[in-house]
């Protein structure tokens, strides 16, 4: 429960709403516990006596009593409502929040079906607790305290021997609602299950149909559906057979009022109206009671989805700005790697380990004592194996993660030590899968400059050469791409998110292996575009094919997180290792293709013949 009282605390500003549906809780117990009291009157005022002027004036006491009531009960739902709707709204955006500035050590190994959930399924059970739930349990508070006192007053002998199963069956509600809780801890687990296996199947729609995979996705969501289903039903089950326990202890409690009180009214000890205004106790009572499966049930689903929604909540936002941290001016752009060791940690909180999985932490290795500068006007190129490292340094220019030891450094500032919208406004990146939002191209484009002129969008998209085919487009600019822009090609989604980069003019530029998506020629084209966008800028480039970072400045070879060979093209090949091996695997052929193509241009006729004859690579050629 003291996550349902710490999801309270989002309903404080709103104390004035609250004393207004607590003071009309309070009227509207008052009142129904006056209609006992009239009928009590009307029996032994008005029948007993046959004074009709007696009935008629309580009929007209209940009339005014059922549309106060009424009038009462509007007030309250009305604010009850407000303030569970508004409690959702705020742990909603808090969720959001939250989950926007956590950092990438914590998006590596959390499920977005499980986010999903908790900022959804989770905040709705909290929310329906609050707004019926919650009402309910004071209002049998209040109505089980007023019924209580008064019937003590009336005839404390018959009020002790009716309520004989109270505490039975208040006992008995309480072992419920703590065995029950687990259960509904199982229910949200097999929703996020659900919903992280519909997530995935959607987002990888292409890739399941690619491989005829339809058969397996379904298997795996009827397995999530039916835990789902095998889960609701084990709980209502055992609900089900406490409700009806429940029901019986309230008729034993009028059974007993009725004998009892019953015997009292023939001795005379007792008035008929006393003996019906202490069973209309009873049954007033015994409605909220019975209600209380309900509210139980909801309490039990709402604690659970609290705890969850805390886990999130909870999780400590290691990458922010530090207290005193200082906003970067105008950047030159030079980058400094001094002595960089960084190791990927899975965090040890229980939400990335929301699969079994990721139950302990781990480490592993990305970098090793790493140095090097990159200066202004210079274009650095990142090249080595899978898992060398190289998209694990342009990860910590902008601060995606924190080094684990040594200093990442520009124009002499430490990345920690400045604010992380002045750093990250000043570094333009095109990640190697390029994400689009479903909106405009046009808004796409503008995503990191909302203020950007119609003109700077245009000539953005233009050096990146995307402009032709957007225009193209019946809509242009305003063409609204799908869910992360999978109604473009890859290669126009590149480009497309390149023109993002360069709309923001950034003093930094990463390009992380952003032309795997397109052909050699828009690959080309591109390169001759950046050629002039690069210059003033610092220039970071990851890539596969040499062909894109042979011109380079200075190559990074990196392996094992190491760097092993660092300088230009040429040197690096004179140098050998593993730059050439690369080469080798790569251009080697080609460009010897391309010298003897230039040779065979050039050579007399005869030369050509007596070259195909001997040279096996001309008859490739050929």
């Amino acid at each position: 429960m003291r996550s349902l009282i710490r999801l309270a605390a989002f309903s404080r500003p709103y104390w004035l709403r609250i004393v207004v549906t607590t003071a009309c809780l309070i009227a509207i117990t008052a009142l129904s516990l006056a209609v006992p009291r009239l009928l009590q009157t009307a029996i032994d005022f008005g029948l007993a006596q046959g004074d009709a002027a007696v009935i008629a004036q309580i009929g007209l006491a209940l009339i005014g009593v059922g549309l106060a009531r009424a009038l009462l009960n509007l007030v309250q739902r009305y604010n009850a409502e407000w303030l569970s709707h508004r409690l959702a709204y705020d742990a909603r955006n808090a969720l959001y929040e939250h989950i926007q500035r956590l950092p990438f050590a914590f998006h590596d190994h959390s499920q977005t079906g499980q986010l999903l959930a908790r900022s959804t399924e989770d905040v709705g059970n909290v929310q329906r607790f609050v707004g019926f739930a919650l009402i309910d349990l004071v209002n049998v508070i209040l109505l089980f305290a007023g019924i209580l006192a008064i019937m003590l007053a009336t005839d404390m002998r018959l009020t002790l021997i009716a309520l004989i199963p109270f505490p039975i069956l208040i006992a008995y509600t309480m072992r419920f609602g703590i065995r029950i809780t687990p259960y509904f801890n199982r229910i949200d687990q097999a929703l996020a299950r659900i919903s992280t296996v519909l997530q995935e199947t959607l987002s990888g729609m292409q890739v399941v149909k690619a491989f005829a995979r339809e058969p397996n996705r379904r298997e795996q969501f009827a397995a999530g559906n039916r835990e789902l289903y095998d889960s609701r039903v084990t709980t209502i089950r055992y609900w089900g057979s406490a409700f009806p326990t429940m029901s019986l202890m309230v008729a034993v409690s009028v059974a007993l009022l009725i004998g009892v009180g019953g015997q009292s009214v023939i001795a005379g000890e007792l008035t008929l109206g006393e003996l019906v205004a202490f069973n209309s106790f009873i049954l007033l009572l015994s409605q909220p009671v019975q209600r209380l499966g309900f509210i139980v049930n909801m309490a039990g689903e709402a604690t659970a989805s609290a705890v969850r929604i805390f886990e999130v909540l909870d999780e400590p936002i290691s990458i922010a700005d530090r207290p005193g941290a200082v906003v970067l001016p105008a950047l030159r752009g030079r980058v400094e790697f001094d002595r960089v060791t960084f190791a990927y940690r899975r965090p040890p909180s229980p939400v990335p380990a929301l699969g079994a999985e990721a139950s302990h932490q781990q480490a592993r290795a990305a970098l090793q004592d790493v140095s090097f500068a990159a200066e202004p006007d210079q274009v650095v190129a990142l090249i080595g194996p899978t898992g060398s490292g190289k998209s694990t340094i342009i990860n910590l220019i902008p601060r995606f993660y924190d080094v684990t030891s040594g200093a990442v450094r520009v124009d002499g500032f430490d990345v920690r030590d400045a604010t992380l919208k002045s750093l990250r406004s000043q570094i333009g990146i095109v990640l190697q899968e390029s994400i689009l939002f479903s909106m405009s191209i046009r808004d796409n484009i503008a995503y990191g400059r909302e203020d950007a002129t119609d003109g700077e969008i245009v000539a953005a998209a233009t050096a990146a050469r995307a402009h032709d085919f957007i225009t193209a487009f019946p809509d242009g600019y305003d063409t609204i791409v799908g869910e992360k822009g999978v109604t473009l090609s890859g290669g126009q989604r590149q480009r497309v998110a390149i023109a993002r980069a360069l709309l923001m003019n950034p003093r930094i530029l990463i390009l992380d292996d952003s032309m795997s998506s397109v052909d050699t020629q828009t690959e080309y084209a591109i390169q001759q575009a950046l050629a002039e966008l690069m210059k003033g800028r610092t220039t970071f480039v990851i890539a596969q094919r040499l062909t894109t970072v042979k011109r380079a400045d200075q190559i990074l070879v990196l392996d094992q997180g190491r760097i092993v060979q660092r300088g230009a093209h040429d040197d690096l090949l004179r140098e050998g290792g593993l730059y050439r091996e690369i080469y080798d695997l790569q251009l080697r052929d080609q460009e010897e293709l391309r010298r003897d193509l230039a040779w065979f241009e050039e050579a007399p006729e005869d030369g050509r013949r007596k070259s195909f004859a001997f040279t096996s690579r001309q008859e490739a050629v050929t």
